[in-house]
């Protein structure tokens, strides 16, 4: 045995001693910047003690420390005193120390009195992080990326690791070459500065995209499939032309997905080769592929192990036929069909097999899906997830399940439906799994949460240069609990308004809907029919379901209605059909509401078709009597997630009692967001003399929109829809359209009931300030009389 100052050193300790110097990461080195070494290794520690070489530890002293606790150091060292140890105990040791990356180099001596040195350097503390020449990407993507943050503990080893992921992160922006070199700044008190130079080189296109063996489709058909696409000058704000490995991988696969889609079932790519041009600019991309016969659907059949699930019946579920084009979606689409009706009938955890049998002689691919049934299953328990803010109350009592229920597939889907139609989530997942017994599953309902609350402004021009100006605050799910409170100001050249509403979607604890409204209104309508109206009221309203998809409200109103008219407007120059309004009037109303919505999404329908019809009576006291009636429709068919047609028409009709006229607040305006090219109120019945709308006892107008591609980025968040607007505005009572003194009708009051109609486009684009939307309108018919308008905007924000 060897003493050397005082230490006992056998031949464990001497391994002991080797093993220590490469306990840990080294430091950076004393100059101002120095390139961290490649990523730290374990001690690597060989020990070949005998077993005269075990002592018994006395004491523990650590020594070293600056900022760690000794009883930190102590609390991860696996030694205790009174512990017999030997080199292999010791080379543990050392290796549970260097793995906290707490320390920069360890070791361990045991001195002849059985004290156990605990020698450490503690790894130094990341002051600041910073990037230089960086320019492509901004300095907070790259703050994102990286995991070593300031104040953290600096290892050589989390450095190499964030040296990668900025390297991925500038190769999936186009920028293969790029370099990123890691240095240190040295500072007192152990503390470091880490800098990553970054070198990006010149951006990576794409040259060319060439297709060889293809012969059904040409290679502009399948530069459109893929995601790739070449570098062209227009390509600006798209990073889709740059050379990206993964998007390549991508692209295989939509190849595949076109032509296994079209009938090429046994279509491969043989090959795909990405050549970097010498100057390092770009890449040129070929592609060789093999396409293969036409196939179309041989015998499809379905098999399943008992008689619980019918095979007949779930065959004739099937979207497919036998000689139908071979498609591989439909396949997908088959087995999501017989998953659903199979989770319809209970059985939540059936395994749905499809096989293939190809005969390249008849070009038929028969399919056989097998069923393999699993019992009926039952709700163990409903997990509710990712709710930050919204009571698990509110989305449990939009749940159609229950625990204890058997589980119904069709059933929750409806159950994410309602909670996707709150509006109070980004997405809804609805997943189950198994549960504590084979008939016993669980289920986790997923949400993430999504502002529900909007700060709106909306903002009109029309040709003759009105302007309205809105902002209004909704709160969506306000403290949680699904209450809706809106407080809405709007003011401009038309309209002021304060309104106040709240509603309670759960009333009394029970499936009922019930609110009030308070508001104020003026109507300045002297630029479009030389009048001010103003009304002052509140309202009750009460809504409860019929069924799944059908609802039924209630409502009582009660308002103060005044019409005035400008002094001197009826000394033989004003309009007689607006000189007998003037006055103020009480309205006292009730009314209901009948809706049904068999769309496919509550949010963004491309399939299905809503209707409603609400009619409100006037007359349960006050002074006005009349009957009011609306209806309205809607249908929606997408060819595809970019073509979505929809048809929307609505309709309405009001007529006095009593012998009481429509005042001509009651009656309906038509124009602005209502019918696109017209600006508000500008159609319908008019004094030619004043140019003063009038308005009308009656409407109907039919849009029918169709959403095109655009051809842009989805990340840019803008979608295109073309538009047609037609319809008609009119039938004023007929007091108002003859001459009070001849008895004639008035030839200065136009009321026809002619055809209006307008198309453009519609732009809707969800900007980072919220979405906005522009619309550009061509009036295609109209009347002399009637106001125009081509343009109008609107945005909102969110908060």
């Amino acid at each position: 045995m060897i003493r050397t100052r005082g230490r006992i050193l056998g031949p464990s300790a001497l391994a002991l001693a080797v093993a220590a110097g490469l306990a840990g990461p080294a430091l950076a080195q004393a100059t101002p910047a120095a390139t961290p070494a490649a990523a730290q290794q374990d001690p690597q520690v060989v020990v070949t003690a005998p077993a005269e070489d075990r002592a018994v530890v006395n004491r523990i002293l650590v020594r070293g420390n600056q900022r760690i606790d000794q009883t930190t150091v102590l609390s991860y060292l696996p030694i205790q005193p009174g512990d017999t140890i030997d080199a292999a105990v010791i080379d543990v040791a050392v290796r549970t120390l260097s793995r906290t990356n707490l320390f920069a180099n360890v070791q361990l001596g045991l001195q002849p009195n059985g004290d156990l040195i605990v020698e450490i350097a503690e790894n130094p503390i990341i002051n600041q992080v910073t990037f230089e020449g960086n320019k492509a990407l901004a300095l907070k993507k790259l703050q994102d990326e990286v995991t070593i943050k300031p104040r953290g503990i600096y290892t050589r080893a989390r450095v190499q690791e964030d040296v990668g992921k900025i390297v991925e992160l500038y190769r999936l922006s186009g920028r293969i070459s790029a370099t990123v070199t890691p240095k240190l700044v040295q500072l007192d008190q152990n503390r470091v500065d880490v800098v990553f130079e970054i070198d990006e080189g010149p951006e990576t296109g794409v040259a060319a995209i060439t297709f060889l063996g293809n012969t059904a489709f040409s290679d502009s058909d399948l530069r459109e499939v893929m995601v790739t696409k070449q570098s062209s000058w227009w390509r600006l704000f798209s990073s889709n032309d740059n050379y990206d490995p993964n998007r390549l991988d991508y692209d295989r696969e939509q190849l595949r997905k076109f032509y296994t889609n079209r009938g090429y079932y046994d279509f491969r790519i043989l090959s795909s080769v990405a050549e970097l041009k010498p100057d390092s600019s770009a890449f040129g991309m070929t592609l060789t592929l093999d396409e293969g016969d036409r196939y179309t659907f041989g015998e499809v059949k379905v098999v399943t192990e008992n008689d619980r699930l019918n095979a007949d019946f779930l065959q004739r579920l099937l979207p497919i036929r036998s000689g139908d084009l071979y498609e591989s979606d439909r396949i997908e689409s088959a087995v999501d069909t017989l998953t659903f009706a199979a989770g319809s009938a209970g059985y939540a955890f059936v395994e749905i097999n499809p096989t293939y049998r190809a005969n390249p002689e008849t070009d038929k691919v028969d399919i056989t899906f097998n069923i393999r049934e699993g019992q009926r299953v039952y709700i163990d328990r409903i997990n509710v997830v990712g709710n930050t803010r919204t009571l698990d109350s509110v989305i449990r009592r939009e749940l159609m399940v229950g625990e204890g229920d058997a589980f119904n597939r069709s059933l929750v889907e409806r159950s994410r439906n309602n909670l996707r139609a709150l509006g109070f989530f980004k997405d809804v997942k609805i997943e189950e799994t198994r549960g504590s017994a084979p008939d016993r599953s669980v289920v986790n309902v997923t949400v993430e949460e999504q502002p529900t609350g909007e700060l709106s402004v909306g903002a009109g021009f029309s040709s003759v240069d009105s302007f309205v100006l809105n902002l209004g605050i909704t709160e969506r799910n306000f403290r949680g609990r699904g209450q809706n409170v809106v407080a809405r100001a709007e003011w401009g050249s038309l309209r002021q308004q304060i309104d106040f509403r709240f509603t309670e979607p759960k009333f009394l604890g029970r499936d009922l809907r019930a609110g009030f409204d308070l508001f104020h209104t003026r109507y300045d309508l002297s630029e479009y029919s030389s009048y001010d109206y103003r009304s002052t009221g509140g309202g009750l309203r009460l809504s409860y379901p019929l069924n799944g998809y059908s609802s039924f409200s209630v409502r009582y109103f009660l308002k103060s209605d005044e019409v005035i008219i400008p002094s001197g407007y009826c000394n033989g120059t004003g309009s007689s059909a607006l000189c007998d309004q003037a006055g103020e009037f009480l309205n006292s109303s009730a009314g209901y509401t009948l809706l049904v919505n068999r769309t496919n999404d509550p949010v963004r329908p491309t399939r299905g078709w809503s209707a409603s019809l609400r009619q409100d009576f006037a007359g349960i006291g006050g002074d006005v009597n009349y009957l009011k009636t609306e209806a309205d429709a809607a249908w929606y068919y997408g060819f595809s997630p970019n073509w979505i047609v929809s048809l929307q028409g609505s309709t309405g009709y009001v007529s006095g009692w009593n012998g009481d006229p429509i005042r001509i607040n009651d009656r309906f305006f038509k124009g602005g967001n209502t019918f696109r090219g017209f600006e508000t109120a500008g159609m319908g019945a008019r004094d030619l003399t004043t140019t003063d709308a009038l308005g009308g006892n009656f409407y109907a107008i039919g849009t029918i929109e169709l959403t095109v591609p655009n051809y842009l980025p989805d990340e840019y968040g803008i979608k295109t829809s073309l538009f047609a607007d037609v319809g008609t505005l009119g039938m004023i009572d007929d007091r108002y359209t003859v001459d009070p003194v001849t008895g004639l009708p008035n030839p200065n009051i136009v009321d026809d009931l002619s055809l209006r109609a307008a198309a453009g486009v519609s732009i809707h684009w969800r900007s980072p300030m919220g979405p906005i939307r522009f619309d550009l309108s061509k009036v295609l018919s109209q009347e002399d009389y009637d106001k125009t308008e081509t343009f109008r905007f609107s945005t909102s924000t969110q908060f």
